[in-house]
């Protein structure tokens, strides 16, 4: 007997042949690419970047000036737009809150016992609620792999509800580490149980332990984006992350939500990528010179 989770995937139309998926990103990268290759996509882009530091030798002190390079970058380039969010480990969330100038970067932790997921449930949730009490607008966690690929996705999705509701008013991203999946049809199946759990991103990878971020993984992802949304009219919104360092590999991204989904996701309400490298290199490509600023 199938369930109504099993049910659900398969209601879903999304294209899962990899060849045919790998065939239809070269077709728009084809059309597209080119074009994009434009100073306002570049500033577009910039204004997606959730800014990320997340390395075990992270301190308050490391992670206030981190964030104060945010506050001088609206002094140093108000001409430009700030970037999307800054990410942070939870425990980190009172120190960005209590640095941060810039009202409209929004203060993203990862949680749920990032990157793996593997710990007690009741510790993702604590651990999400305490990260939303200091000060976190956003969370992003790893969906649990191994119930996944069990095919225990009714406890996939009942945790996600539980995270969701421990969000309160915070946005929910869900990491479903695609490097992990392997196939689109994974990827496709990871993709609906997530949002008809309360998803409000979805996510491509932790940039931790797996391949990252592919465009092939992108496209099966927001195909999944566009037909949830036809079926609902709720926007769920997408984020690359995981070795995205350049600005040609940002561009990839950047052509597939716009073929797959069109202009009204192109903005940082629905388009992220998680990043450390990639805010300097696309920097040094607006402003036309070699830029370390972060």
């Amino acid at each position: 007997m199938t369930d109504r989770y099993h049910k659900t995937v398969s209601e879903s139309n999304v294209l899962t042949d990899d060849n045919k998926v790998k065939e239809a990103v070269a077709a728009i990268l084809a059309a597209n690419l080119e074009q994009a290759r434009t100073a306002d996509v570049y500033r577009l882009i910039f204004s997606s970047i959730d800014l990320t530091t997340l390395n075990a030798t992270d301190s308050p002190s490391s992670v206030a000036r981190f964030t104060e390079r945010v506050n001088d970058f609206e002094t140093d380039h108000g001409d430009l737009p700030s970037v999307a969010a800054i990410c942070v480990y939870p425990n980190f969330a009172p120190v960005v809150r209590t640095v941060l100038d810039v009202t409209e970067v929004k203060i993203a932790c990862v949680s749920g016992g990032f990157p793996s997921s593997q710990t007690f449930p009741e510790v993702k949730v604590a651990e999400t609620a305490l990260a939303v009490e200091g000060g976190a607008d956003e969370i992003d966690v790893v969906m649990n792999l191994g119930n996944f690929l069990d095919g225990d996705w009714e406890e996939v999705c009942d945790e996600l509800s539980e995270l969701k509701q421990s969000c309160r008013d915070a946005h929910l991203k869900v990491i479903l580490e695609t490097g992990a999946l392997a196939t689109a049809e994974n990827v496709r199946a990871a993709s609906v149980l997530a949002m008809y759990s309360g998803a409000d991103f979805i996510k491509t990878s932790t940039g931790k332990g797996y391949p990252g971020a592919s465009l092939e993984a992108a496209y099966v992802m927001c195909s999944c984006i566009k037909e949830y949304y036809e079926k609902t009219g709720r926007k769920v919104g997408f984020k690359a992350a995981g070795g995205v360092s350049t600005t040609e590999e940002a561009l990839g991204y950047y052509c597939i939500v716009k073929a797959v989904l069109g202009d009204e996701w192109l903005s940082p309400e629905y388009f992220r990528i998680g990043a450390s490298r990639l805010a300097n290199n696309i920097l040094s490509d607006i402003l036309g010179e070699t830029v370390k600023y972060f």
